[in-house]
């Protein structure tokens, strides 16, 4: 007896993935989304004033921690100030903070590095030497995995700073200074997302760095040696370390003819669009620019065998190797020049400023 044909086709199979299960689990019920934050108007202030009491929490749990600097603060920052390297470890969000802090040490000459506790026990202790100082963070100083560190660090010599929120924790116990931030209710509707407490942890790190800073000779002259890149580069950056000099500074005689200045002008690597002019004794006496010679092109003025003081720019602005990068720029934007010669304390001719430089280091 034959069968009966199906009237629907058989659904195709679907393969399974290697490690995945081949059944799909019947859709359960979902649940209900939760309601919009701007779906009203009372329930859009509602959020708002949500937003606004975490950061009210944050700000009393920074200022909760003026009151707490003492000792145990000074003895920190004598040990940081003093050490051959500070070691930053932490885990979790602490360990995020802990990273920015190691940065902004390093960034302000402390030589420093972030040490993950889990790395560390399989090798990285050995970026730990004698001379060194541990920052450790943790909020509830019993992280399991920083604990543990503590009889190493004490064996490689090592003197620990615990910064946490319990004075009487594991790390608290094992740490030569304590930096307690204080028991801090978190800013979060569970009262569990690290909030408050890792603001807290951000702020004393930043005030224990800049203390340092401070206690330590350091300027805006070793800040820029850090930073040659952007913004903070360029607020930093002084003429000599842009200027065009040796054999990218174009100078011709004041008795050269005008010919002999185009040439030079022409020849120097990078062409730059003027020449200083100088006398016997090198010293600065002029400038020849690119907008002179058209100038004089326009006036039918092309004898090329004129000297070239006849035709220069006399007494021309200029400033030393020394100065701003940032004042020569405002110079040269106040006059409207794109050339500004350099002179050393005897007036001589050390170097060249060009729009073309400053605007490739984005001065312009």
């Amino acid at each position: 007896m034959a069968r009966a044909s199906r009237s629907t086709a058989r659904k195709p199979r679907l393969r399974a993935l290697p490690g995945h299960a081949t059944s799909t689990p019947e859709p359960g019920p979902r649940p209900s989304p939760a309601p919009s934050p701007t779906s009203s108007p009372d329930e859009r202030e509602a959020t708002l004033d949500y937003a606004r009491s975490v950061l009210e929490a944050e700000a009393q749990a920074i200022l909760g921690l003026t009151g707490r600097l003492g000792d145990s603060f000074l003895r920190a920052l004598e040990l940081v100030r003093d050490s051959v390297q500070t070691v930053v470890t932490g885990v979790g969000k602490a360990g995020l903070i802990g990273q920015k802090l190691s940065a902004t040490l390093a960034s302000t000459g402390i030589r420093s590095v972030f040490l993950h506790p889990t790395e560390a026990v399989h090798g990285d202790l050995g970026r730990v030497g004698r001379g060194d100082v541990i920052l450790a963070l943790s909020n509830s100083g019993a992280t399991e995995e920083l604990v543990r560190l503590l009889p190493s660090f004490k064996r490689l010599g090592a003197p620990v700073i615990a910064i946490t929120g319990d004075a009487e924790s594991p790390l608290a116990r094992g740490a030569d200074v304590v930096l307690d931030i204080g028991r801090i209710e978190e800013a979060c509707p569970m009262g569990m997302v690290p909030t408050a407490s890792t603001a807290a942890l951000h702020a004393i790190g930043d005030a224990l760095a800049m203390a340092v800073l401070r206690a330590r000779p350091f300027g805006s002259a070793e800040y820029a040696l850090l930073h040659p890149g952007g913004k903070i580069g360029r607020s930093v950056m002084r003429v000599f370390e842009l200027m065009r000099s040796g054999p990218s500074n174009p100078v011709v005689r004041d008795t050269a003819k005008l010919s002999e200045a185009v040439v030079v002008m022409t020849n120097t690597p990078g062409r730059p669009g003027a020449t200083n002019v100088v006398d016997r004794q090198g010293r600065l006496v002029g400038i020849f620019t690119d907008g002179d010679l058209r100038r004089l092109v326009e006036q039918g003025r092309t004898n090329f065998d004129v000297p070239i003081r006849e035709v220069m720019g006399k007494r021309p602005r200029c400033v030393g190797p020394e100065v701003l990068v940032l004042a020569a720029t405002k110079l040269m934007r106040e006059f409207r020049v794109d050339q500004l010669p350099v002179v050393d304390a005897e007036g001589k001719a050390v170097g060249l400023l060009d729009v073309q430089d400053l605007l490739a280091a984005r001065y312009f």
